[in-house]
């Protein structure tokens, strides 16, 4: 005996029931009212517009693979909006959604059944992995969370990850490690990075040779997709909406997503509004350009891999002047090498200097006796006013020599105009504080250390 449309909704709902939490459930699927299953369509009534379109966009893919499951293959779907409660008028609305062309004879295989999908190429650059990727201050959350998908995709807050960042800061070596570090951990998983362009050029190749589908379907068994420079998407409108329907059916079933741009999703123009929002569900981190501390960790590590003998000297001149992106950091030491391999020159920071001027303007910093003294107050957590007064507490008076001192050997100011800006001190007094910091350096190491990280501030 046949089942009536609404046996069959019923059955349909079991299933549903079993894939989505309770409250989504009560809240999209219990006002539902199945209306009649004729000519292999499938008519339900929703209480209003706004239904269909939030089930078109989050619930699509279950809803129709449930149908083909407990109704018919090839079962179409159609909405009734009800108008008027008291008549019963209401509109009729199909599924926006384009409908597989169904599979009939033994071919067809449940959507629901285990497949075991053959192996792809990730296309991930196992040379981008966590060890070599330096943590610091301006990358630190973008790489903890990265760390955590690796070891759950899917299964954190973090989805989406978008990374945003300038060109240059890591946010490919960050995508492809999260990869790398995933098909270590979890070899079963089809993880797959592509660059927005390839993904375009792809998609653009489906539509000439009428493989949309194809297209889709292969997307849609990924189980970590990772899209580089997404921004590129930017005016391309029939790529827009086949990435936003393979983003809906990842994020529905648990998959998880990664993207990369050059710019935060909230200023991103050229996008749809619902790609954009999408974007900002997850974890929105931004990598910012790496601080002098970072940057003289990551051309260290990057020494010690190459088996390079460079002095600090040198390492704190590169990462003093290079200070927009990675990329630049690990230019120079490729370019020093050569020049002292080919050119049998000694590494050191003359030739550092002609090599960075090729990539950046090298401009010499300029210290003011008001830069310096502003400098040694902050270091020792004091006001401008505090060694302007006539105080002799310890801290004060050291912090008032140093400061002097400092602006004697990185100014060339006179000294009665060093006194006259630092305490209204005449000049005896600035020399005077200069042999007594020259003194303390001798012989006090914690002294020495304090005066020479005051001179590292002042020259960042």
């Amino acid at each position: 005996m046949l089942k009536t449309h609404d046996q069959l909704w019923i059955c349909c709902l079991n299933v549903i029931k079993d894939n989505i939490s309770e409250a989504s459930y009560n809240t999209w699927f219990a006002p539902i009212v199945p209306l009649k299953y004729e000519n292999n369509i499938f008519v339900l009534q929703v209480p209003s517009q706004f239904f269909v379109e939030y089930i078109e966009e989050k619930y699509i893919d279950l809803l129709r693979m449930t149908l083909y499951r407990e109704v018919a293959v090839g079962t179409r779907l159609e909405y009734r909006v009800l108008i008027d409660k008291s008549s019963g008028k209401g509109t009729q609305i199909p599924s926006t959604v384009e409908q597989p062309k169904p599979i009939t004879g033994n071919s067809y295989i449940s959507p629901y059944q285990k497949l075991q999908l053959p192996d792809i190429d990730p296309q991930l650059n196992p040379a981008y992995n966590f060890n070599n990727l330096i943590e610091g201050n301006s990358n630190k959350l973008a790489r903890t969370a990265g760390i955590s998908i690796a070891n759950e995709p899917g299964k954190t807050i973090f989805n989406p990850l978008f990374v945003y960042g300038q060109s240059g800061v890591g946010k490919t070596h960050l995508a492809n490690a999260i990869g790398v570090m995933t098909k270590q951990l979890h070899p079963e998983k089809r993880v797959l990075y592509v660059s927005a362009n390839t993904f375009q050029i792809q998609y653009t190749d489906s539509v000439r040779s009428n493989s949309q589908n194809d297209f889709l379907n292969f997307y849609q068994t990924i189980d970590v997709l990772i899209i580089d420079d997404i921004q590129e998407f930017a005016g391309k409108t029939g790529t827009q909406n086949t990435f936003f329907h393979i983003f809906n059916h990842l994020h529905q079933i648990g998959k998880q997503l990664i993207l990369t741009s050059d710019r935060s999703p909230i200023v991103m123009v050229g996008l749809e509004q619902r790609l954009l929002t999408r974007f900002k569900w997850g974890l929105s981190a931004e990598i910012e350009k790496p601080d002098f501390d970072l940057r003289k960790s990551i051309l260290e590590s990057k020494i010690y891999r190459d088996g390079l003998e460079i002095s600090e000297e040198v390492v704190k001149f590169i990462a003093e002047y290079v200070v927009d992106n990675v990329r630049d950091l690990e230019g120079v030491l490729v370019s020093l090498l050569a020049h002292s391999t080919l050119a049998d020159m000694p590494i050191d920071v003359t030739l550092a200097e002609k090599i960075i001027r090729r990539i950046v303007n090298i401009t010499q910093k300029v210290n003011s006796v008001e830069k310096i003294r502003d400098v040694v107050c902050e270091y020792f957590s004091l006001t401008v006013d505090a060694i302007s007064t006539k105080s002799r507490k310890r801290e004060v008076v050291q912090a008032r020599q140093i400061a002097m001192y400092l602006s004697k050997q990185l100014t060339k100011n006179s000294l009665s105009s060093i006194g006259n800006t630092i305490g209204q001190r005449d000049h005896a007094t600035v020399l005077h504080a200069c042999k007594i910091v020259n003194d303390l350096m001798d012989c006090d190491k914690n002294f020495r250390t304090s005066v020479r990280e005051i001179e590292e501030k002042l020259k960042r």
